[in-house]
């Protein structure tokens, strides 16, 4: 069975409650190595991503991309720092991928590849320079052997999810050669990166999405 644009909308609202939840976790994680706003900025982006799904609702049998897009669009808009930009092109590039009513497998890895080419090509990042990008490299090559090897839309997403999750914890021991974190050098060792964990977390949220019918509430 594919995803469709209810679970995207499912996708973005647990986004949005799994950052409400840890904005002081990946506040704390950025003022160890960055400027301490990760948190904030995600809360304030995700929260201007639901008054706008709120205020538009979403209308069944619409492409999957038209909330991604939405999520591109208000990400850009509202979130400060190198996340605004690096998820909303994530967010774009991904929407473009999804114009179809329903994302199977191979559909929903293609997905997550475009996210994944967005955050590069803006970012000029790779794997080992202790970013988001050691979070999603390892997710998408995950979501992309798992369906490979038969697993369903869910299968795909529970492997991009714990990947990302072992590939946000992997970067702690890393030192920063890539964005604010790299002004600290080896300090910025032994400190996990706020941009990599919330990459898990969209990525957990996102599986959580599949496994539900339900919608949460605004």
């Amino acid at each position: 069975m594919g995803l469709d644009v209810t679970w995207a909308e499912r996708w973005v609202r647990r986004a949005a409650e799994a950052v409400e939840t840890a904005k002081d976790e990946l506040t704390e994680l950025d003022r160890q190595i960055g400027d301490g706003d990760h948190g904030e900025n995600m809360h304030r982006g995700f929260q201007a991503v639901l008054a706008k799904l709120d205020g538009a609702p979403v209308e069944a049998g619409a492409p999957v991309g038209s909330v991604l897009k939405v999520v591109a669009t208000t990400l850009m808009s509202s979130v400060g720092g190198a996340a605004g930009p690096l998820y909303g092109t994530a967010f774009l590039r991904a929407s473009k991928v999804a114009e179809r009513e329903t994302l199977d497998p191979s559909a929903l890895v293609a997905m997550l590849e475009a996210a994944l080419e967005g955050i590069t090509s803006r970012g000029k990042a790779t794997t080992g320079e202790k970013t988001m990008v050691d979070a999603w490299q390892p997710a998408v090559d995950a979501a992309a052997a798992a369906a490979d090897g038969g697993a369903d839309c869910v299968g795909v997403l529970r492997a991009a999810a714990e990947a990302a999750d072992a590939g946000a914890a992997a970067t702690t021991p890393l030192v920063a050669t890539k964005g604010r974190a790299s002004y600290l050098g080896e300090r910025s060792a032994g400190h996990e990166d706020p941009g990599a964990r919330s990459t898990a977390l969209l990525l957990g949220a996102a599986l959580a999405a599949a496994l539900t019918d339900e919608v949460p509430s605004a």
